[in-house]
């Protein structure tokens, strides 16, 4: 052979080879990159199954208190209404902020429940109490498991050279859920 058609060969093979690999970065960025996302999505539909919980048990928790604590109407409404936004909420950002603002009029409920020692001491207020912290525990620990998991993503879409494949696919960052800013002040109990 001649030497002019091995060295096109040799650049022919190098190109191929050039090709190939990065063919298999791009494919196994983006495909990281898919899997990763779902790993929020999944997470985040942790995060609602816990949050449904909560949900569902709200209203017979307001009952219980209700019968014991009539005069304190504004708590109520204001659990009533922070309820049925989260039911309205759509996006995950309308969830997380709808979600916040529940937490903290359930938070001004059991403040009430503090002032009522006949209703602490009731059976069913006791049970709900119970299922409802629980509850608050099992939420903590799938939002603390979400944000794990958007950390990731995000750090694998901000870094060099996914960040390149990311914007070539339009992969979008996934938003943390941030705690309430009322969250970071104890509540206050009198007696």
């Amino acid at each position: 052979m001649k030497r002019g058609t091995l060295i096109l060969l040799a650049i022919l093979a190098v190109v191929v080879i050039t090709a190939f690999s990065i063919y298999g970065f791009v494919k196994s960025t983006y495909n990281g990159m898919v899997a990763a996302d779902e790993g929020v999505k999944g997470a985040w539909a942790q995060v609602e199954n816990q949050l449904q919980r909560r949900f569902d048990l709200i209203p017979n928790l307001v009952e219980t208190v209700k019968g014991y604590a009539a005069h304190e109407q504004k708590v109520f409404i204001d659990v009533t209404e922070a309820r049925a936004k989260v039911g309205g909420a759509s996006s995950v950002k309308d969830k997380m902020g709808a979600e916040n603002e529940l937490t903290s009029s359930l938070s001004r409920l059991l403040l009430v429940v503090e002032n009522y020692p006949q209703l602490k001491a009731d059976q069913n207020f006791i049970r709900l109490q119970d299922e409802l912290a629980g509850t608050e525990n099992r939420i903590a620990v799938e939002r603390k498991r979400y944000n794990e998991i958007v950390q990731t993503f995000n750090i694998m879409l901000r870094t060099f050279p996914k960040n390149i494949i990311a914007n070539m696919f339009g992969f979008q960052r996934a938003e943390f859920f941030e705690a309430p800013g009322e969250a970071k002040k104890a509540p206050q109990v009198k007696f």
